[in-house]
């Protein structure tokens, strides 16, 4: 049994039901260009039409600084969930108020309605109490399929969830099982991939994961901060020397939790960072003063995977190398496909989220063979700080 309510839990036929989903997605000259946020939402959508709800989407677009904005319209969106859908989905033009609460009293069971951005109002980020009982009176249940702004107590990710009776939809419901699996009850050994370009931005994660997995493989930029804590001269790479302790402290942190620190041991390294700039592979020991790494060797690429294999679960965030340019990408590939084959095999669960990781994972081409990848930036790599989620708390069975 789960510990939060789910669809299975409640009762929608004939009921207004509130659903708060993510819809902030890329737009160009008013067509969407990547629409794959709103299919994550489509099947709690759709499973709610089916039962004989009346479907009121809730969704923030942007940032609006001052009031409504019509560049910043969910109105676009609109056309994009039902052509996804393929259902109509109806449009008004404020989430609050009369507008909202004409189209509202003019649905029919199944019927499906996106109401207006819920940040042209500055209550939404601000929680604010008036502005929640606005909301809540279009609404006899609430619904919240938006892990991705589960992190934020905003008004329609958490206040909501005060006012009605709350429940995860199943983009929701997928996520929280899935990280679940990665971090929160996995099978052991547990392997942690975590790249990326600065360790300042993820001190709180690894302090987190050297407490809770087996093994820590650290890529990118950030491996570079690490083995100059070691004393390893790495040359004209980006790292940050002043946070030499604060990587020293981790590697004392992970030795006496008996989490194994696994750094590279080769790199792949260059004058300058551009497409097809020679480069040579050498032990990172043997950096020269001129260059600047740009990613893992094909020695550290067997080191990563040797943990793989041994590995019952892999989580992952943040590339280990510059992957956007060739060459820099292989060692990325090269441990993604390897994931990827494991998981397919039915040895390892994969868990894999933050944006330059699924884009990663989508240029090595194994998107879809890991076991669960996360859309969601913020709130992923909050819930691997271990960090509470004020939109998942209030779903929770008391």
């Amino acid at each position: 049994m789960t510990a939060f309510r789910t669809l299975d839990d409640a009762d929608v036929k004939g009921k207004r039901v509130l659903v708060r989903v993510d819809l902030n997605v890329p737009v160009k000259e008013g067509k969407v260009t990547d629409a794959t946020r709103i299919e994550r939402v489509v099947p709690t959508i759709r499973e709610l039409a089916d039962k004989g709800a009346k479907v009121i989407l809730l969704a923030h677009f942007g940032r609006p600084k001052d009031g409504p904005d019509p560049s910043l319209s969910l109105k676009p969106i609109a056309g994009a969930v039902e052509q996804i859908l393929g259902k109509k989905v109806g449009f008004a033009a404020d989430c609050i108020g009369a507008e909202a609460g004409t189209a509202v009293s003019a649905m029919k069971d199944g019927d499906v309605l996106l109401l207006e951005n819920t940040r042209f109002h500055k209550g939404e980020e601000k929680n604010d109490p008036a502005f929640v009982k606005a909301l809540a009176q279009n609404g006899d249940l609430y619904v919240n399929d938006a892990f991705s702004a589960a992190h934020r107590a905003h008004a329609t990710t958490e206040g909501l969830a005060h006012l009605l009776p709350a429940y995860a939809g199943r983009a929701m419901q997928a996520e929280l099982e899935a990280l679940e699996k990665g971090l929160g009850n996995p099978a052991k050994p547990v392997v942690a991939l975590v790249g990326g370009a600065k360790v300042s931005t993820k001190i709180d994660l690894l302090m987190n994961l050297v407490k809770k997995v087996d093994a820590l493989a650290i890529g990118g930029g950030m491996a570079n901060t690490f083995m100059a804590a070691r004393g390893t001269d790495v040359g004209k790479s980006l790292c940050e020397h002043d946070l030499a302790g604060t990587a020293r402290q981790i590697m004392v942190e992970a030795a006496t939790a008996g989490c194994a620190i696994v750094l590279p041991v080769d790199a792949v390294v260059a004058r300058e960072f551009k497409a097809g700039a020679g480069s040579e592979t050498v032990g990172v020991d043997k950096v020269p003063d001129d260059r600047m790494i740009l990613d893992a060797g094909p020695r550290t690429v067997e080191a990563i995977n040797a943990w793989i294999d041994r590995a019952a679960t892999v989580v992952w965030n943040g590339p280990l190398g510059a992957f956007e340019i060739e060459p820099f990408d292989r060692a990325t590939v090269a441990v993604a496909r390897h994931a990827a084959e494991r998981t397919k095999a039915g040895k390892l669960v994969s868990v894999a989220g933050g944006g330059d990781t699924v884009s990663a994972l989508n240029h090595a081409g194994v998107a879809d063979d890991f076991t669960y990848i996360s859309t969601a930036g913020g709130a992923f790599l909050e819930w691997m700080e271990g960090k509470a989620l004020p939109g998942v708390e209030v779903l929770k069975k008391a």
